[in-house]
């Protein structure tokens, strides 16, 4: 367990720089160069990503079980997922109406996904893992809002197409993750 939180640790407190350090990460990017900055920023997140991983890994073989989730949960968590899969979509199709209204749609994906994982998983890890990364990603997407309305930024939508090709790729993404990724990459097959 105790790779899992450091692991988590670096990986989000790396991310978490932008929400509490801003003035700190626009100094040490002047001091280095913008690149040399997401050079180590990468490196230090790839390094929290491991360790993340390689602790779920172990902490996966001993589960201490706070409860046992119903089954409906793996069901409910199914269609967040979903939900969550659209919004990773529309983060990176530009002009959807999805972005407009939400602004930062790739940091609310996460909040989903996260959630929608608590609900069905009832280990200490999972709590430890999930718990972890819709903290973040609840204090993330409130500081990017905040940082939005400070400037101005404004999300302009280019019509409904976009969400449209939005939507058909977070379906088909979703479907593909829960049919092979999901078991080949975590070991658990979402659907039976």
């Amino acid at each position: 367990m105790l790779l899992l939180v450091l692991g988590l640790l670096v990986l989000l407190t790396t991310h978490s720089v932008r929400i509490f350090a801003e003035p700190w990460r626009l100094a040490q990017q002047r001091r280095m160069g913008v690149r040399p900055w997401q050079a180590a920023f990468g490196a230090v997140s790839l390094l929290g990503f491991v360790l993340m991983v390689w602790g779920y890994g172990i902490a996966r073989a001993n589960p201490v079980i706070l409860w046992f989730p119903p089954v409906w949960t793996r069901h409910l968590a199914a269609l967040l997922v979903l939900i969550a899969f659209v919004l990773l979509a529309a983060a990176y199709v530009p002009g959807t109406r999805i972005k407009a209204a939400i602004g930062h749609p790739m940091v609310a994906a996460v909040k989903v996904w996260a959630l929608a994982h608590l609900l069905a998983n009832g280990t200490l890890h999972d709590v430890l893992l999930f718990g972890a990364f819709l903290a973040w990603a609840v204090a993330a997407f409130a500081a990017a809002r905040r940082r939005d309305r400070a400037a101005g930024v404004r999300y302009p939508a280019a019509g409904i197409a976009r969400d449209v090709l939005a939507l058909v790729v977070g379906v088909l993404a979703w479907g593909a993750f829960a049919m092979f990724g999901h078991a080949w990459l975590i070991g658990v097959r979402p659907f039976g």
